[in-house]
Formats: structure tokens, C-alpha cells, sequence
């Protein structure tokens, strides 16, 4: 017979147990929270690793010691090289000239000292531009006012519309406007450019005040580049950070989008980065062709009518290396075929290569890009992994262009757009309220478009607010528009 175990024993055995339970739930305790910081190291030390080669980040951004893809030397020197076209300024015509001077040629001959008479003969143009000293044309309306001889009442003159209220002109007004929206100065350079070139003298509430005369004219014409880009075959969208006001002292974060076609360029400040201010701009019946990035914001759109931008592409793939582990051969892999892509794209574009010879080459790309994201999105590390299984679910994407005729495969024109409101934010931290906002986004449109057009901006503006004042049809951003235009007296 087993012998009773005594009960003094059978106590201490139940609290060898318990103490064993509570070493083990903290053991595990420990593993979870060193799987955790583990975890959370790889992620710290991924986030140095980025940069603007392998992430959205801006090259502003890099810290020292950042390798980008050096330009491979062509062993020749700096400026025009043999065989270049020569450029030179080309003269105005004549009709164009303010004045002639005439320089005789000399009397005698620099190489015999012989009498130049009888010798065939011919001018030749110099000309040079300069800028007579500038100054404003102050005009002074004198009111006359007659007292009544009956009532006694005083019966003042009636300024007309676009005078009453008004002390600085249409063109003054705009060039406030193109200093502020266009060349990114602050509200004190406006002042200090106007006063050191015009010697004209605003402060700096009459700048808000011509600021947001502006953004009133430019309200209807730009609702109508809104609509106009709606209605395109294809467009270019993108965002980037903004800031509106401030709240408890930090500046509140927004977003500036921009909806771009190759003539018209609408921009729209948001304090949402969502979906909804892409289906905003583009309206819900837009049903062309829209190159992006990878942000989520996007997805709503139809992928069979997207294309994915390869430069953000590449910077994926150059992450996957950068990250070493099992990505790293599958990301260097996946840049030779993206070299492969743009080597024939170039072709393409430069008339050497067929576009039927290029969707048959790509088909073999296609496959092998496709392949190297699915054996990355099932092998390789988390990060790595993850953004693979996130580009396959815009495979279809990333080929649009392939098979659409004047698709291109990056979002670079919209990038090329956007940069200069980057610069703008930097040095202007934003704008401090809704007003000031729809001003920014107004005027950003109508510089970029005109610039898109190839239209004098200063004119536009200008005009602009001469019909504003005055009533009068609005002048169009619009391209090859028939709106009549009510352009100032001289």
C-alpha cells in the first residue's frame, strides 16, 4: 500500500506548483514583451535606413552620407560640346525698338590704313535691353462737391464703380498677387520688392486685402479648370503636407492636392487626406485614365484605369534591398527589370523603338515582375512582405501605360508641379486661415495653368481684375477659350 503523504508535504508541494506557474507566466511574460522590442528595433532601424532612394521621403531629408545613383560620366567637358547647336539671343524685330543709333564705320582701313570709299557695304544689329527708371502713375480724382442753394445740402461727385473703394489699379493689385503666388514671397518682401523697384508703399493688410480681391475674381474661373479637368481623358493627381492656422500653439496639419492635366493644373487645400477630396476634384463620373502613387486615398478609383508611378515602384524595390534578408536578391532583381522597362520605354518615346515592339517585349517583364512580388510577398521579411502584397493588389496598375498610347509611367509631371508649393510651405509655414487657403489654391491654379499654356501671367491677372471691378465677362484659364476678354485701356 502507498503510504499517506503527510499533509505538511503535500502544502509544500502545492507551493513548489504554484511558484513554478508564476515562473513560467512571467517567462512568457518576458518572451513577449523581448519579441515585442525586438520587433520594434527592426522597425526603428528601418526607418534609418530610409531615404529618398527607397522611401517617399524628399531629398531635403537625407542625412549626410546618402549614395544616390551617380550619372554616369561621358568623358566630356562642361557646356556646349562639339557638334551642339550654337544659341544666342535672338534680336527683336524692328517694330520692337525704341530707338536707333547709328555707328558709322570707320574712315580708314584697320588692316592698310587706306581710304575706305567705293567698298561694298552692310549693318550689322546690336541691340540692348534695358529698363528705363520705374515710376508709379498716381492718378488723382478730384470730387467736386456744390452745396445746395435751396436745402443746403451737399451734392458730392460719383466715382464710378471701379474706382470707389479702390487706391492701388489693376496691375499694381496683380503684381502683388504673382510676387505672393508665383515667386513664394512673404507679405514683408512684397513690401520691400515694391517699395525698393516701384517706389510703391503698401502695408501689409493692404496685401491681404489684394490677395483676397484676387481670390474672389479667380473663384468662377477657377470652378471652371475644375470642371475642365473632370472632364479629360486622363489626369495626374497628387498631395503633399500643408499647414492651416494653428491649435494650443502648433500649426495644424493639412494637405495641398493637386488634380493636373497637360493644360490645366487645379490645386485644393484639405485638412483631410483622404478619399474623398481626390473624388472631389475629379468629380464621380470621371472616367479617364489617373497615374498616382500608391496612397490609399486612391483606391477607390478603378484599377483597370490607373497607373502606378515607377518612380515611387523603384524606390519600393530599392527598399527591398536596403533591408537585406530574402528581399534583398528579389528587390535587385526587380530594379533590373525596371531598367529593362525604361530602356525601352526611352526608345519608345524617341521614335526607335515600335510601340508593338515594346508591348511584345513587356509581356515577358510583366510575368517576371509579377512573379518576383509574390515570392517577396510570401518569403521575404515583414516590411518587405508586406509592401509586396500591397503593390499585387495594384498589379494591373503598374502596365497601364504599356497598352495606352500617351500614358506615361511615372507621376513625374505632377511631382514637377507641386514642387514649387512645397517650397512655398517651407518658407511661408502655411496659410492661417480658411481665406488665405482658398486664396493659395486659387492662385496656384491660375500661375501653374498659365504657365501650362504658355500665357502671360501678369496680363491675365491683370485682366482679370479689370473685369472684376468693372462686371464685366471674366477672362478663362481655360485653353484656346472664345470668352471675350475685357482688356484695360492703354
Amino acid at each position: 500500500m502507498l503510504e499517506v503523504m503527510p499533509r505538511n508535504a503535500r502544502l509544500h508541494i502545492a507551493e513548489l506548483e504554484a511558484q513554478v506557474s508564476e515562473r513560467d507566466a512571467r517567462i512568457a511574460e518576458l518572451e513577449a514583451q523581448v519579441k515585442a522590442l525586438t520587433r520594434r528595433v527592426a522597425e526603428l532601424e528601418a526607418q534609418l535606413k530610409q531615404n529618398s532612394t527607397n522611401s517617399s521621403k524628399p531629398p531635403s531629408s537625407d542625412p549626410p552620407g546618402v549614395r544616390r545613383t551617380p550619372k554616369v560620366p561621358k568623358g566630356g567637358r562642361p557646356g556646349g560640346q562639339p557638334g551642339h547647336e550654337f544659341h544666342e539671343r535672338e534680336l527683336l524685330p524692328p517694330e520692337q525698338v525704341d530707338r536707333f543709333m547709328e555707328v558709322p564705320a570707320p574712315e580708314r582701313c584697320t588692316s592698310c590704313d587706306g581710304k575706305l570709299e567705293g567698298g561694298q557695304r552692310q549693318v550689322l544689329r546690336h541691340q540692348m535691353v534695358e529698363i528705363p527708371p520705374l515710376k508709379p502713375l498716381v492718378t488723382e480724382l478730384r470730387c467736386h462737391v456744390v452745396e445746395c442753394a435751396h436745402c443746403g445740402t451737399l451734392n458730392r461727385a460719383i466715382l464710378a464703380p471701379e474706382a470707389a473703394g479702390h487706391v492701388f489699379g489693376e496691375r499694381l493689385s496683380a503684381m502683388v498677387c504673382l510676387l505672393v503666388g508665383k515667386y513664394r514671397l512673404s507679405k514683408r518682401l512684397v513690401r520691400d520688392a515694391l517699395s525698393d523697384l516701384l517706389g510703391v508703399r503698401l502695408s501689409l493688410g493692404a496685401i491681404g486685402n489684394r490677395e483676397q480681391e484676387m481670390s474672389k475674381a479667380l473663384s468662377a474661373p477657377v470652378a471652371q479648370a475644375e470642371q475642365y479637368v473632370r472632364d479629360q481623358d486622363a489626369a495626374n493627381l497628387d498631395e503633399t503636407g500643408w499647414y492651416e492656422g494653428k491649435a494650443n500653439g502648433h500649426h495644424r496639419r493639412a494637405w495641398l492636392w493637386l488634380a493636373a492635366t497637360a493644360l490645366v493644373a487645379v490645386f485644393r487645400i484639405s485638412s483631410s487626406h483622404g478619399s474623398e477630396v481626390a473624388k472631389a476634384l475629379l468629380g464621380e463620373d470621371f472616367a479617364g485614365f489617373l497615374t498616382t502613387d500608391r496612397w490609399s486615398a486612391y483606391d477607390w478609383y478603378d484599377t483597370a484605369l490607373r497607373q502606378l508611378c515607377w518612380s515611387h515602384l523603384t524606390r519600393d524595390f530599392q527598399g527591398f534591398i536596403d533591408r537585406g534578408g530574402e528581399g534583398a536578391p528579389i528587390g535587385q532583381v526587380l530594379m533590373e527589370e525596371r531598367n529593362r522597362m525604361f530602356k525601352w520605354w526611352h526608345r519608345v518615346r524617341d521614335g526607335t523603338l515600335s510601340r508593338e515592339d515594346f508591348e511584345r517585349r513587356m509581356r515577358e517583364v510583366e510575368q517576371k515582375v509579377g512573379l518576383l512580388l509574390r515570392q517577396a510577398a510570401v518569403c521575404a521579411e515583414e516590411k518587405t512582405a508586406g509592401t509586396a502584397a500591397k503593390i499585387l493588389q495594384l498589379e494591373e496598375a503598374m502596365w497601364t501605360f504599356v497598352h495606352v498610347e500617351g500614358l506615361e509611367p511615372t507621376n513625374n509631371f505632377a511631382e514637377r508641379l507641386i514642387r514649387p508649393c512645397v517650397m512655398y510651405r517651407k518658407t511661408s509655414f502655411g496659410t492661417q486661415s480658411p481665406e488665405g487657403s482658398r486664396f493659395v489654391e486659387r492662385i496656384l491654379t491660375a500661375v501653374t495653368t498659365l504657365d501650362l499654356q504658355q500665357r502671360n501671367v501678369l496680363e491675365y491677372l491683370t485682366d482679370l481684375l479689370y473685369a472684376h471691378r468693372r462686371g464685366l465677362p471674366l477672362p478663362s484659364l481655360l485653353p484656346f477659350t472664345t470668352t471675350a476678354q475685357a482688356v484695360p485701356p492703354a
